[in-house]
């Protein structure tokens, strides 16, 4: 009997009782360019079974009870035959060349060993319209992706992007199922110090936005996962503690931008009480950028006429 070979990709899918934007995303991911390559769907318990086309590339993983995406996650981490895995929520869409320009970039990569790869996502509203795009920046192995400090035209906010290798990620630990809000934010403090982080100046992700909130702006969630994240990493932020500045300062700029001024003000107070240096340095551009956030997400509830020019994500020069 000949075994098939393995897929060089694995698309992790995860779904729970949203079978009307199911179909959407796993379109996206069979219609990649790369033809190795399984899809994964996780029923993370939905009340009625979800349904998956009769691919062979498709296989679909029925979790009995509902136990949150980063346990949906993992439990497709155990099964995945792929050399490589992503991740891609039910509600956002990937580009054809998604997972060609990835595995590409990662045959070719001369970081330190071993290597993963994140890439450009672009925020499209509910009239097709692009309202952000963010394109990653590459941090070699030892460093701490979305703490440090990258050029103005880079950003963080494409982590969901990540291919990385399944075993490095499940000896790792896999994502945190304590985190509903800040899965990717925690798994990247583990992952850039023991794997290189290459970025792609390409946009190969859509994030769209729809009706409904996502729990990645739920405020209330992210002040409880940022406290979480923070205990979890407290030897590494013991010892480095302009990273938790860092973090702190990116947690109030999404508060803020969230419509939690009151959060982003404690967020801002207990950075100024640690670390007084960064926060006058800090502080006045992310709440230049938070402020633009905002204006992006109201400009994605209506219609634009163009295709809006991408900033530069700094300050504007006093007059």
């Amino acid at each position: 009997m000949i075994t098939a070979p393995p897929p060089a990709l694995t698309i992790v899918v995860t779904t729970y009782n949203r079978q009307h934007l199911l179909p959407g995303a796993l379109r996206s991911a069979l219609a990649q360019t790369l033809e190795e390559i399984e899809v994964i769907v996780v029923d993370d318990g939905s009340t009625e079974p979800v349904a998956v086309p009769a691919d062979p590339r498709v296989t679909l993983l029925r979790l009995p009870a509902n136990r949150g995406l980063a346990a949906a996650r993992n439990a497709a981490a155990t099964i995945a035959r792929g050399r490589w895995i992503t991740h891609l929520d039910d509600d956002d869409e990937l580009l054809p060349h998604f997972a060609e320009v990835s595995v590409d970039a990662l045959a070719r990569a001369t970081l330190p060993p071993p290597v993963a790869v994140v890439s450009g996502l672009e925020t499209v509203n509910q009239h097709g319209e692009v309202v952000e795009t963010h394109l990653p920046p590459t941090l070699a192995r030892g460093s701490y992706f979305g703490l440090v400090d990258i050029d103005h035209r880079q950003s963080f906010f494409s982590k969901q992007t990540l291919v990385v290798e399944p075993e490095l990620l499940r000896a790792l630990g896999g994502f945190d199922e304590a985190l509903g809000a800040l899965p990717y934010t925690e798994l990247f403090l583990r992952l850039n110090p023991a794997c290189s982080i290459l970025g792609l100046p390409v946009v190969t992700h859509r994030q769209l936005v729809r009706d409904g909130a996502r729990l990645s702006r739920d405020p209330s969630r992210r002040r409880a996962d940022h406290a979480h994240v923070v205990a979890r990493q407290r030897a590494l932020f013991d010892a480095q503690p302009r990273l938790l500045a860092a973090l702190t300062l990116r947690q109030a700029r999404a508060l803020y931008a969230f419509g939690d001024v009151r959060g982003a003000i404690a967020c801002l107070t207990e950075v100024v009480l640690r670390d007084p240096r960064q926060a006058l340095s800090r502080i006045p551009p992310l709440l230049w950028r938070a402020a633009r956030g905002r204006r992006s997400r109201t400009a994605a509830a209506r219609p634009r006429a163009a295709r809006p020019r991408r900033e530069p994500d700094r300050p504007p020069t006093p007059g």
